[in-house]
């Protein structure tokens, strides 16, 4: 065998590409149905012998392949035509070739997956991919995600705008008194604030400290008077964090699934959101938490507050309870009751998603979802589903289907890709059309604060963007809840900003977007905004992002909406964000056509959403313009575009700045490509609109 340093020659030398994303390398492009078939070829440089196509595919475990590669003709190219699995999973394949070195000797090489390449290409390595579920994953594997290919997803929530709201800091009722609302739910740990826009708690009360558990009476009626206001904002669907009866204002720890906190006005409350909003034309999600209660809850009743014996209570006296099996209780060494929690937090203890009583509590007749579904729910949004059996979302998903005749939504709390996310040993049945329709766009939102902080360039982000766009099913792709804010991350002003990472709440609390950086903060926060509107998926916004409100971590994050003191900046944001919103209302292109990227070089994103033949991506009519070509300049100095549109299609190239005309002065750019061509000059930070 060769030495190492001639390995790495081999390397260097044996010249070969496939490229995952371009047609001549793969095709169809993408995720794949089972039973499809996908055409597989790769370019090799003419010394190579022995071209192997390797594959494995499985979830839960993985069968290993090798089949020889048919050579084109005479050429250096190899193909192969592969025959997707009849059962949904994952495929990953790499490419295993032999070479000769100068001094004859024999040398295998693989060619793996690369990341952050602009088309899918890959690298030569001397070792073969790691695709086990535990393992290092390098080298990288391609991967084709492979489907149920009768994976349907409601078509309200492709392309759809989601506004999601924090209940308890959106907007009082007129009906709001303190009084009322110190009396309606009195607890000791409880803090109420008089003054809507006084700063949240970090100290809870002295005897309880830090719980959660300040309230401003934020209610459903609240939401219901305000439905006009979320309508100016394009929205279709509301996604509401938790609003069932439990302890502390974040309602993460439920302490009862079947009522609606009656702080929020009750379940009654609810009905009538459901209904008013049906007459504005906007669908409800519900926040479901389902992984563990509180352990202050109807099921658990650690404190003694409900009358029925829960299940802590259960085993501390001997009695019964019928839900001592939904948890894991013990008593340590020392005679302690412990039991398993939610990351150790005892307030949110877990539940085992297993247990048959709790399933058909969750899922049977009157159980949760029928209950909620029959009230007006259009779906749930899983609240940290890697932290569900695969089992318990694939019932959740059969049970929403079944109630709704398939138009429920289902979506997951999912931070990682989600077509190969691992957790718990094994990769999850995430995105195979058994269990949600999509996820939280978590990973969108890394890309775009990455791009607009100028920690990547335009080509990196459109890289990492494609891929996900490979390996996640179309279907889920139109979904997929694409936000740059929620309950859980700072706002996408104060990210903007940069702020130094630190634990300290008192530090946090008093951060904010420095004067002299708010414009530029201001106008990226546009371009971000922008771009969720024109790209592929459900574009959500985190209810105040449209006022540039500003928050650090939880709970800054969660401050209340500023009802009546809005600034002059903060109202010329607002009508930009109706303007845009606007777009993706008017033209169906920017919610399920077509999407090819245009140009993606440093500091310059352009790409195109259209219909063909007057049809959307499902082949469904659309109205309004057949292409709409976005364009942003993320950098502090002009740059000039030329859109073009001939028979080979739409193309954006950059300008000499000397032969191009002047920069337009405004933000925002609606143009019309007259005679084939438009000049656009984009002053910093700023981004344009070509609609024909």
């Amino acid at each position: 065998m060769p030495s190492d340093n001639s390995n790495n020659t081999l390397i260097n030398q044996a010249r070969c590409r496939h490229a995952s994303r371009l047609p001549e390398y793969r095709s169809p492009f993408g995720s794949r149905p089972t039973d499809s078939y996908s055409d597989i070829f790769i370019d090799v440089d003419s010394g190579a012998k022995d071209v192997v196509f390797c594959y494995t595919y499985g979830l839960y475990s993985f069968s290993y392949h090798e089949e020889p590669m048919y050579r084109v003709a005479s050429s250096n190219r190899y193909y192969i035509n592969l025959m997707m699995p009849h059962e949904t999973g994952i495929l990953f394949y790499w490419f295993k070739y032999t070479v000769t070195d100068d001094k004859g000797n024999d040398c295998v090489l693989f060619y793996t997956a690369k990341a952050d390449s602009s088309d899918g290409e890959g690298m030569i390595c001397s070792n073969p991919p790691r695709v086990g579920a535990d393992e290092d994953k390098f080298p990288y594997a391609f991967q084709i995600t492979v489907y149920n290919k009768d994976f349907r997803t409601p078509d309200q929530m492709k392309g759809a705008m989601i506004y999601q709201i924090f209940p308890d800091r959106f907007s009082r009722d007129k009906d709001f008194t303190y009084d009322r609302l110190r009396q309606t739910s009195p607890k000791p740990e409880r803090i109420y604030h008089e003054d809507w826009l006084e700063d949240v708690d970090i100290y809870g009360k002295p005897e309880t400290g830090y719980l959660a558990c300040d309230f401003y009476g934020g209610s459903l009626r609240g939401i219901a008077e305000k439905l006009e206001y979320i309508k100016s904002l394009g929205v279709d669907i509301i996604y509401l964090n938790p609003i069932f009866e439990a302890r502390s204002s974040h309602r993460y720890d439920t302490a009862d699934y079947m009522t609606v906190d009656p702080v929020l006005g009750g379940t009654q409350a609810f009905m009538e959101l459901v209904t008013k909003a049906e007459q504005t034309g906007i669908k409800l999600i519900l926040d479901g938490v389902f992984s563990h209660t509180g352990a202050d809850s109807l099921y658990f009743n650690k404190f003694d507050r409900f009358e029925e014996n829960g299940a802590y209570g259960a085993y501390r006296d001997g009695k019964e309870s019928r839900y001592r099996s939904w948890y894991n209780l013990y008593r340590d060494k020392d005679g302690k009751i412990c039991y398993d929690s939610w990351w150790g937090f005892p307030d949110l203890p877990n539940v085992n998603e297993n247990d048959l009583s709790y399933r058909n509590f969750i899922f049977g007749k009157d159980g949760v979802v029928d209950t909620w579904i029959s009230r007006g729910a259009s779906g749930i949004r899983l609240d940290v589903s890697d932290e569900l059996p695969d089992s318990f979302i694939r019932q959740m998903r059969a049970t929403i289907k079944d109630k709704t005749g398939g138009q429920g939504m289902l979506v997951g709390e999912v931070w990682e890709d989600a077509s190969n996310k691992c957790s718990y040993g094994s990769y999850r049945d995430f995105l195979l059309g058994n269990t949600h329709d999509s996820v939280m766009g978590y990973t969108f939102r890394a890309v775009i604060l990455d791009f607009m902080c100028g920690y990547i360039d335009a080509a990196v982000a459109n890289s990492r963007l494609e891929g996900f766009r490979e390996r996640y099913p179309a279907e889920s792709y139109y979904c997929i809840m694409n936000l740059v804010s929620s309950h859980d991350v700072p706002r996408i002003m104060t990210m903007l900003s940069k702020p130094e990472d630190t634990s300290d709440r008192e530090v946090q609390r008093d951060f904010a977007v420095d004067p002299s950086d708010y414009d530029r903060c201001e106008a990226l926060s546009r371009m971000c905004f922008g771009f969720q509107i024109a790209y592929v998926g459900a574009s959500c916004i985190y209810y105040g992002d449209e006022v540039l409100m500003q928050g650090y971590k939880d709970p800054f994050n969660r401050r209340t909406y500023p009802w009546n003191h809005l600034s002059e900046r903060q109202r010329q944001n607002l009508a930009f964000v109706r303007r845009i919103a606007r777009l993706r209302i008017d033209n169906s292109c920017l919610r399920t056509g077509f999407y090819k990227t245009l140009y993606a070089e440093g500091n310059l994103f352009a790409f195109e959403r259209s219909l063909k033949d007057g049809c959307d991506y499902f082949g469904k009519p659309g109205k309004g313009a057949s292409h709409i070509v976005y364009i942003m300049n993320r950098s502090d100095k002009p740059a000039y575009v030329s859109v073009t549109e001939d028979f080979n299609g739409t193309s954006v190239e950059l300008l000499d700045r000397k032969t191009a005309r002047p920069p337009l002065t405004n933000r925002l750019i609606f143009g019309g490509i007259e005679n084939g061509i438009l000049n656009i000059g984009l002053g910093s930070y700023s981004l344009g609109f070509v609609i024909y």
